[in-house]
């Protein structure tokens, strides 16, 4: 039975759709196999899925499906569970998130400036396609939105009483993740470590979705375990 001040019961499928997101979000983590060119401490994590890059599809498609189930996610969550202002406004940046995501496979890079010289002198020229440029802009918003996400639900969680995953780690991978991002700045400054940095922060927002499906699919089973109330007899007259 169902706490009446609980968020309610969003349908497993949107768990099951966050771990997979999750997991598609991971497919850096075949470079080793697939990519073993790249440099993994200084390569950018995006010339994984440079237009002209083997496996390439591998790659964007991952950010496709992640982008897409992030936006089912939301919906449904939307659709199904109570809403209150934080937890609306956490499962819309979520949905902005998956938007991002999918502007990321849209809009590859023409070319991996860290493995090929001529590509980063293109860059440096600015003789590259809009595809490449805006790369940029969409990378930079999923960051954005996800840090943005994973804090707005944590704090829902802990505001409503509701998720308890989220309350106890959004906020934490939130930070981590601003933090990994600030760092960013400094490597591009020192021109070293950015790869790694990358590598990181696209790890914490696959936690902050593995967060996200551990806090729906424990939700149900509170709901499913949670005692029955008792019947009230009524009194003799």
């Amino acid at each position: 039975m169902q706490r009446e001040d609980g968020p309610g019961r969003a349908p497993l499928i949107a768990a099951l759709l966050a771990l997979i997101a999750s997991v598609s979000y991971a497919t850096f983590l075949l470079e080793h196999l697939l990519s073993p060119a790249l440099d993994v401490v200084n390569g950018y994590v995006s010339e994984l899925s440079a237009v002209d890059q083997p496996y390439h599809a591998v790659y964007s498609g991952g950010d496709f499906v992640t982008g897409v189930l992030s936006i089912i996610v939301a919906v449904t969550a939307l659709a199904t569970l109570r809403r209150r202002r934080l937890a609306v406004a956490g499962w819309i940046l979520l949905a902005l998130f998956g938007f991002c995501a999918i502007g990321d496979a849209m809009f590859p890079l023409d070319c991996a400036p860290s493995l090929e010289t001529w590509c980063a002198l293109r860059e440096r020229a600015e003789q590259v396609s809009f595809s490449h440029e805006f790369h940029a802009v969409t990378s930079g918003a999923v960051i954005i939105f996800g840090v943005a996400s994973m804090l707005t639900l944590s704090l829902a969680a802990r505001r409503y009483g509701w998720w308890p995953a989220l309350a106890r780690w959004g906020w934490l991978l939130a930070v981590v993740e601003t933090v990994a991002a600030a760092s960013t700045l400094v490597a591009m400054l020192l021109g070293r470590w950015l790869g790694i940095i990358q590598r990181v922060q696209i790890s914490i927002l696959c936690l902050g979705l593995l967060t996200i499906a551990w806090a729906l699919y424990a939700d149900r089973s509170a709901g499913r375990d949670a005692p029955a109330e008792p019947t009230r007899e009524k009194a003799a007259p």
